[in-house]
């Protein structure tokens, strides 16, 4: 069976609205579908690479495409999870968590998006506070980090509510123009603090692995 090879396969995280995991390709073909048809306004980037200024059609086939490159590439020093959110049995985005050199460092990063039929209900925080759960909880993470375009105003706000603190600024070039990053850091003693104020979090499948995240 596939997840004898690949345990990654049988992990889930739930939260109370949510389910996240790796999907079926129906499933992903789906994800592709939803990026297709929009995840911000098209003025607004608020990602380091804008793969989202692809035409309709090959923005969802990168989608398929990144999630396949970013399992192939997967090794216990250099891993990023991307798994589907799901709300009510479909694919509502993405949440990504990764670490490099996990093993040394236990710090991980974030990135995720949302369909924008999706936006400004909660969601992003519930999937935030579903990774962040299985990085310090599961993985034993000592640190996670995050950042968003100072115009990114909706990242930044979960950030801050999921406990992080700012960390520092960063100028990037992104459609050729300088843009500032607000840098983000939540230590384990932090997301420890927030325990009143965050939704619950069921990790299944997680002990088969640990290995593949360097733990």
């Amino acid at each position: 069976m596939l997840i004898d090879h690949w345990p990654l396969a049988g992990l889930r995280l739930t939260t109370p609205r949510l389910e996240l995991r790796l999907p079926d390709p129906e499933e992903l073909a789906e994800l592709g579908a939803l990026a297709a048809g929009g995840i911000h306004p098209p003025e607004e980037m608020p990602f380091l690479f804008p793969w989202t200024d692809l035409p309709p059609a090959e923005r969802a086939r990168s989608v398929l495409q990144h999630h396949w490159r970013t399992l192939g590439a997967w090794t216990p020093g250099d891993w990023s999870l991307l798994l589907t959110v799901f709300h009510e049995g479909r694919p509502v985005g993405l949440q990504d968590v990764g670490g490099k050199d996990f093993a040394v460092l236990r710090e991980v990063s974030t990135g995720s998006w949302l369909g924008r039929a999706h936006q400004g209900r909660g969601i992003g925080t519930e999937m935030r506070h579903a990774v962040l759960h299985l990085a310090f909880a599961g993985l034993g993470a000592t640190d996670a980090i995050s950042g968003a375009f100072s115009h990114n105003l909706a990242s930044q706000h979960v950030s801050r509510k999921a406990g992080y603190r700012p960390d520092g600024l960063a100028r990037v070039a992104v459609r050729d123009q300088p843009v500032t990053e607000q840098r983000y850091r939540l230590t384990r003693a932090e997301w420890e603090a927030t325990s009143d104020t965050r939704p619950p979090v069921t990790v299944a499948g997680l002990e088969p692995c640990l290995p593949l995240f360097g733990v």
